[in-house]
């Protein structure tokens, strides 16, 4: 992630934004197009405090970006500027910058469309814990050997899963990694989270549900691991190796990402736009 600066040392007052960018050359002409747009509206190039985050890139750069501030997220509103080859969290397209400075200006935060985030406690088997957010999903596997755990829901236990991995999923994540190992889409107005399997071993002596879960937003999932020092746990575009988590927790406890509402897509538009296409 590239965060671009003012260049121009003139006083400026407005709403505070910065602009993130991945190193696509093209990319890089857009943003610097945009950069001097909105400084010829009046904005405030503030990279500390910024009230808008404005992702020029795919949908892997807002991901950065949420990362980068999700200390800030009660303050900070993002919103994106597509131009990969699918890009489901930008309302706008390289073309329409216009327009996109001019839903900056008129946009109110208290018409923000907020999403879901989900929280991932690691608690290690040294008494230690950490805490990730997660806009799309988390995934846990290991790097050699099958993956074993138990599955508890609200410290019900539910199932001993073997399998490649276990992944959970926001439901604007739903779209994401989950749906293509056979989650359902689940729309963001549905409060839960989701839990698929990553090619569960069933057979005679080991048994799983074989199907993904809808977890109610009140609930949480418990994956506590065997000893072992080859786990690989994914959060959205992140990726970490550990060799001593005894248990994860997940939950929709990770508070909400607040998106600009100017000329907001809808999630079935969304969904529609970037799997199915033109319907005749």
């Amino acid at each position: 992630m590239i965060l671009m600066k003012n260049t121009t040392g003139k006083p400026i007052q407005g709403k505070k934004i910065w602009i993130v960018k991945n190193s696509y050359v093209k990319t890089a002409k857009i943003a610097a197009e945009l950069e001097k747009r909105c400084q010829n509206a009046g904005f405030v190039f503030d990279e500390n405090a910024p009230e808008i985050v404005i992702s020029v890139g795919g949908d892997g750069t807002l991901l950065a970006a949420l990362h980068y501030y999700e200390n800030q997220l009660e303050t900070v509103r993002f919103v994106g500027v597509h131009t990969g080859h699918l890009g489901f969290y930008a309302d706008f397209q390289e073309h329409e910058l216009d327009k996109l400075v001019l839903a900056l200006k008129h946009e109110k935060p208290s018409e923000a469309i907020c999403y879901p985030l989900l929280k991932v406690e690691i608690k290690f088997s040294d008494g230690a814990t950490q805490t990730h957010l997660a806009l799309n999903e988390s995934i846990i596997k290991r790097a050699s050997k099958t993956l074993v755990a138990d599955v508890e829901i609200s410290d019900f236990l539910f199932e001993k899963f073997r399998g490649d991995g276990l992944s959970v999923s926001t439901p604007t994540g739903s779209t994401a990694y989950n749906k293509s190992i056979g989650g359902a889409v689940m729309h963001p107005r549905v409060r839960g989270f989701q839990v698929t399997e990553v090619a569960s071993l069933n057979n005679l002596v080991y048994r799983t549900l074989g199907a993904p879960m809808i977890i109610a937003e009140k609930d949480t999932v418990k994956f506590v691991l065997e000893h072992a020092d080859d786990y690989l746990l994914t959060v959205d575009q992140l990726e970490f190796s550990y060799d001593n988590i005894s248990e994860i927790i997940y939950s929709l406890n990770g508070g909400e990402i607040a998106f600009v509402n100017g000329g907001h897509t809808s999630f079935w538009h969304r969904v529609k736009n970037s799997f199915i296409g033109d319907v005749k």
